[in-house]
C-alpha cells in the first residue's frame, strides 16, 4: 500500500485492493480511523508479515466491520484477526486453512463467517459461542462431523455444509429453530440417501405381471410356465391407500414419518409401486380406505418431500 494513505484519505471508509498481487498489507492501514470495509481478495497474502502488527489495538481494529481475505494463501486464521472485536463479516474462503482456532469465539460481533473452499477437517465447539452469527459457510472442505454444540447458535439463519465428508447429523441440530437454509448436497449422507431413493424402471416381465394383477386377468397354473406363476405370486400391494397397484422388484423408496408414542415422529423406509405414488395418487382402481388413513398418507408424502428438499439443499 502507498505510504501516507491515511494522510491522503483520512475519512476513507471502504478500501478494495482485491486482485492487485499484494503480499502484505502495510501499517498505513492502522491509522484509518473510519475504515469499516476492507476487501483484499485474490492476492498473495498469507506469509509472515502479511498483516500489520497491532491490528486489534489500532483505530482500524475498532472501526473495521467487514473483512474479505478470500482467495489468498493463509494456512491458518491469522491471530491478529482475533482482536477485531467489532468485526461483523469475515471471509477467508479459498485459502489453505486446515482448521478453525477455538479463539474464533473472541469475535463476539461476528454475523457472517465464510470459510468455504479450504481443507478444514473439524469444527471447534467454541464456534457455538458466537451469539450473533447468522450465516455460516463451511462448504467445500473435509469436515466429517458436526459438534452438537452448534445447536447453541440461536441466531443462525443459513448453514452451508455442502461438499464435505458428513455421514450423519447430530440430533441437536433440530434445535436450530430459526434456520432457513441448510445445504448438505455432495456429502456421503445425502449421496446415500438419494441413491436409496433411485427408481429403476420395471422390466417387461414386471410390467406384464402388474397388468395381470391390477386387471385381474384370469389364469390357471397350467396356463403359464411354473417360474412365471411363482413370479406372479410375489406381487406386493402398493401401501398407498389411493392406489390399487402392485410391484415385484422395481419400486420407489421413500421416507415415511410415523408417530411413536404420540410424542416423536420416526422416519421409516416406505416402498411404493411408482413415482406417481410419492404424491397423492389418482389410480383408476381405488381401495376402500378411511379418510383418516388417506390424510395420514398424504401427510407422510408431504413430510418426505420436505425432507428431500432440505437434504438436496
Amino acid at each position: 500500500l502507498p505510504p501516507g494513505l491515511s494522510q491522503w484519505f483520512p475519512a476513507l471508509e471502504v478500501l478494495d485492493v482485491s486482485g492487485t498481487g499484494l503480499a502484505e498489507l502495510g501499517a498505513e492501514l492502522l491509522a484509518l480511523p473510519r475504515l469499516h470495509t476492507l476487501l483484499a481478495k485474490n492476492n498473495r497474502l498469507g506469509g509472515p508479515g502479511s498483516l500489520p502488527k497491532g491490528l486489534g489495538q489500532a483505530p482500524l481494529g475498532r472501526s473495521l466491520r467487514v473483512l474479505n481475505l478470500s482467495g489468498n494463501r493463509f494456512a491458518e486464521v491469522p491471530p491478529a484477526l482475533l482482536g477485531l472485536r467489532g468485526l461483523q463479516s469475515l471471509s477467508l474462503g479459498g485459502n489453505r486453512l486446515h482448521g478453525i482456532p477455538p479463539d474464533i469465539q473472541e469475535l463476539r460481533s461476528l454475523e457472517f463467517l465464510y470459510l468455504g473452499g479450504n481443507f478444514i477437517t473439524s469444527i471447534p465447539p467454541e464456534l457455538a459461542n458466537l451469539p450473533s452469527l447468522s450465516y455460516l459457510v463451511l462448504c467445500d472442505n473435509k469436515i466429517q462431523s458436526i459438534p452438537p454444540q452448534l445447536a447453541q447458535l440461536h441466531s443462525l439463519r443459513s448453514l452451508s455444509l455442502h461438499n464435505n465428508l458428513l455421514t450423519y447429523l447430530p440430533r441437536e441440530i433440530l434445535n436450530l429453530v430459526h434456520l432457513e437454509e441448510l445445504s448438505l448436497r455432495g456429502n456421503p449422507l445425502v449421496v446415500r440417501f438419494v441413491r436409496d431413493l433411485t427408481y429403476n424402471p420395471p422390466s417387461l416381465q414386471e410390467l406384464a405381471g402388474r397388468t395381470v394383477k391390477t386387471r385381474n386377468v384370469p389364469y390357471a397354473p397350467s396356463d403359464l410356465p411354473e417360474n412365471l406363476v411363482r413370479y406372479l405370486s410375489l406381487a406386493s400391494n402398493c401401501p398407498n391407500p389411493k392406489c390399487g397397484g402392485v410391484y415385484f422388484d422395481s419400486c420407489v423408496r421413500q421416507i415415511k414419518f410415523v408417530d411413536f408414542c404420540g410424542k416423536y415422529r420416526l422416519p421409516l423406509m416406505h416402498y411404493l409401486c411408482s413415482p406417481e405414488c410419492s404424491s397423492p395418487c389418482s389410480s383408476a382402481s381405488q381401495s376402500s380406505t378411511s379418510q383418516s388413513e388417506s390424510d395420514s398418507e398424504d401427510e407422510a408424502s408431504v413430510a418426505a418431500r420436505r425432507m428431500q428438499k432440505v437434504l438436496l439443499g
